[in-house]
């Protein structure tokens, strides 16, 4: 990404130097940063409330709860994890938070319930179908209320900030279709059982034949 970004600055400072435009380019730096900075602000207040919400509701129990009705799903999205892992837990939570849009909330959530998952990892060094599955989930998550791209919208001056919520279901639904469904087609391939690690050892095949 770092590559990318500097390619991206290089690139608009050499076009607008052969353009004569090159004071320009280094105004609208300028002017986009000081945006940039006047929207995050405007999102503190809108992310505080949801992460406060999200705290009550895991001192509450609700989280547990939440994490019992879903476990048929899990059992079947995540057969490797024990039904009572930690990882459960966290791997929730942050499905929570994306279906909230808290992208910001969901990214730390994200990572301990990988760390989590890491510590069933018998081989450090690849990762597990759960944890493929769960980044395919992570990434194209469901999003019921894009809370962070309203309050964009809002900050704005958006007439009507909520009315993408339906596109957003929509568009977010089917990718979470196609991303998991994408994993757990994948695992069935060949050269994909043989590198997972939750692969049964070839003496323990041969006892079950």
């Amino acid at each position: 990404m770092n590559y990318i970004w500097l390619g991206l600055m290089v690139i608009s400072l050499v076009v607008g130097a052969i353009n004569g435009r090159l004071e320009e380019v280094t105004n609208a730096a300028v002017t986009y940063a000081a945006s940039a900075v006047d929207i995050a602000l405007g999102l503190i207040g809108i992310m505080t409330f949801w992460l406060g919400i999200m705290k009550i509701a895991e001192n509450g129990g609700i989280i547990k709860i939440l994490s019992r009705a879903i476990r048929p799903i899990a059992k079947w999205l995540f057969p490797d994890i024990p039904p009572d892992h930690p990882a459960i837990g966290a791997m929730l939570m942050n499905i929570i938070a994306n279906w909230l849009g808290l992208g910001n909330a969901a990214t730390p959530l994200g990572l301990k319930a990988m760390d989590e998952l890491q510590s069933l990892n018998p081989e450090k060094d690849t990762a597990t179908n759960s944890m493929i599955t769960f980044l395919a989930l992570n990434t194209a998550s469901i999003c019921l209320i894009p809370m962070t791209v309203i309050a964009v919208r809002a900050k704005l001056g958006s007439a009507n900030p909520f009315e993408i919520i339906s596109t957003t279901v929509v568009a977010s639904t089917c990718a979470t279709i196609a991303g998991v469904t994408a994993a757990k087609l994948l695992q069935r391939l060949p050269s994909m059982k043989k590198s997972n690690p939750h692969r049964l050892p070839e003496s323990s095949k041969k006892e079950e034949k």
